[in-house]
């Protein structure tokens, strides 16, 4: 048997045996070699680092064993939080070379399987550092942890701003979302270079368990910049709350996880001020609001000026638009528009609507001559893209769901997870 034929079935006989029970023999016969653990191998393995005996996380990672008979059949590499790194192996078995991006400041394991000129499998573990960051792009996600309705969106703030479609897909890829009981599948959206937003293609669902995670530490984004380590952030949502307003027949529907809880008669904005129509979100609730005309651009002493102490006041968007108590109007609601862009009810109807709603429950307008709200600069219009549209603010380009339990890149922690493990990859 020749030399090139015994490394090819010694080799098949390995990457077949590694998933197995441990005990099982080898291929053929008790003398075979690969039926006893690999021995401590005695070829010369060496790979890569820098200047100080740490690696440069910006380059490669190269092992070499030394052209004297023997071959590297497989190499694993892994960092102190069990990230693997994928890599591959030259066709003539004699280098090995990472195909991603080490971490930075991290501690590695790397685990050499060779073969000697007789098919003697040897084992090689060699350990290095990588040089910590030099500047880190650090995550902060929000909202703060708390109960919130099941529009509330989760956002991520970068510390610097990220514009490359590489760096953003490398860092979209490492902002973990997961959810109990499982959402549908989402996706962020780059609002902006430093703004992100998640949600997933429906409604989160009610009481659930929402955690954000950045696993951004140590790896690198682009150039010398590198991702830092960042609080995760867990929430919850409550009851499936819609508030319904039709602009048409001027009522409001009250769902509470589906069923109708309440019919509140309501006036909305009035020709010229007409209330935005589309998805929002409860953003905060105040009690007591001074209600100035001035604020929102109209003139001070003009037909259209107010200036109204407004109680039981639930904000929908930055720029002024709440549903609130509105007892100069009851006489026009469920018959009238009036107002001047906002959603006006009874006292009553107000502080009961007040008391039942928390951030993030949706408040939705239907048939208004408004425009619809917009998507992310006024409050929480994120609702009013659809799958596609929102698809379209991803830098990975696709929905995943929700894993139902939090943690890590766990798809690369193990290696034997990965079938293409077993078979080492030739360049």
């Amino acid at each position: 048997m020749s030399h090139n034929s015994r490394h090819r079935i010694a080799l098949s006989c390995a990457l077949l045996a590694a998933p197995l029970a441990v005990g099982l023999t080898a291929c053929s016969g008790d003398g075979n070699p690969l039926a006893a653990p690999p021995h401590e191998s005695a070829a010369k393995v060496a790979y890569s680092i820098a200047d100080g005996g740490k690696a440069d996380p910006s380059k490669p990672l190269k092992v070499t064993v030394k052209d004297d008979g023997s071959r590297i059949t497989d190499v694993t590499a892994t960092d102190a939080a069990g990230r693997y790194v994928a890599g591959k192996l030259s066709q003539d078995g004699l280098s090995w070379q990472s195909t991603t991006a080490l971490a930075a400041g991290a501690h590695y394991t790397v685990r050499v399987s060779t073969e000697d000129s007789d098919g003697h499998p040897g084992r090689k573990t060699l350990t290095f550092d990588t040089t910590p960051a030099d500047a880190g792009l650090h995550v902060t996600f929000g909202p703060d942890a708390g109960t919130y309705g099941v529009g509330q969106p989760v956002t991520a703030a970068l510390s610097v701003p990220v514009k490359d479609p590489a760096a953003r897909a490398v860092v979209e890829a490492h902002l973990q979302v997961s959810s109990a009981p499982a959402a549908a599948p989402g996706s962020w959206y780059w609002v902006d270079d430093r703004t992100l937003h998640y949600r997933p293609s429906r409604y989160w669902p009610a009481h659930a368990r929402i955690t954000a995670t950045s696993t951004l530490s140590g790896v690198r984004v682009q150039g010398k910049l590198f991702g830092g380590a960042d609080k995760p952030l867990t929430m919850q949502t409550g009851d499936r709350v819609e508030a319904i307003t039709d602009a048409a027949t001027d009522q409001m529907t009250f769902k509470d996880d589906g069923k109708v809880v309440r019919t509140l008669p309501v006036t909305t904005g009035k020709p010229g001020f007409d209330t935005r129509n589309g998805i929002k979100v409860v953003l905060a609730k105040e009690s007591f609001v001074q209600m100035k005309s001035s604020t929102v651009g109209i003139a001070a002493g003009s037909s259209d000026s107010y200036d109204l102490p407004v109680y039981w006041a639930t904000r929908v968007t930055w720029s002024g638009e709440y549903v609130h108590a509105a007892p100069w109007s009851e006489g026009s609601q469920g018959y009238a528009n009036v107002s001047h862009g906002c959603t006006g009810m009874s006292t009553e109807n107000a502080h009961w609507f007040f008391d039942h709603v928390r951030p993030g429950d949706i408040v939705q307008v239907v048939n208004s001559q408004g425009a619809t709200m917009t998507p992310f600069d006024n409050g929480f219009g994120d609702w009013n893209l659809d799958e596609a549209q929102w698809l379209k603010g991803s830098a990975l380009g696709k929905a995943t769901a929700p894993s139902a339990q939090q943690g890590s890149a766990t798809s690369g922690r193990n290696p034997m997870s990965n079938p293409a493990r077993l078979r080492p990859e030739t360049a």
